[in-house]
């Protein structure tokens, strides 16, 4: 018998319990500025956007989220003062996102996210930054392959 069937070694149970486990570092810093991760995703690619608001399905696209799944965020993340949802004036088929100036302030305010997370890790900035190459080519590759 084979020990390829044992929990410890499963690639992806390491990949969930990490993944659980950064969720759970998030939390309570994310709680201090009301915002839930996925919030957390969706300003991380509006402040990188800058003054060039992206679609709704750009938006989607670069979190790998459904519209159905991001209508919602987007819908508190905007009652919250956070952003701005607007029909394109290039095409009116499509919804632009944008900051608001409080969702624009609200970066500064955060820059200390990112070190307290690093510091939960445990690892270097160099191991860091080789983990998350990794995670993002192994994913690339699934969805490379999945498309074919």
């Amino acid at each position: 018998m084979t020990d390829d069937l044992v929990l410890r070694r499963q690639v992806c149970f390491a990949l969930y319990a990490a993944s659980r486990a950064l969720t759970d570092v998030y939390r309570p810093i994310l709680d201090g500025f009301g915002l839930t991760y996925p919030q957390y995703l969706v300003l991380l690619v509006l402040w990188e956007h800058g003054d060039d608001a992206p679609t709704v399905s750009e938006l989607g696209a670069q979190l790998r989220l459904d519209s159905g799944t991001l209508s919602p965020l987007l819908k508190r993340l905007e009652g919250a003062g956070l952003v701005v949802r607007r029909r394109s004036a290039r095409d009116e088929r499509r919804v632009e996102v944008g900051l608001t100036d409080e969702g624009r302030a609200l970066r500064e305010r955060m820059d200390e996210v990112p070190l307290a997370v690093a510091r939960a890790t445990g690892l270097s900035a160099a191991e860091l930054v080789a983990l998350r190459d990794t995670l993002t080519r192994v994913t690339e590759t699934i969805h490379r392959q999945k498309e074919q």
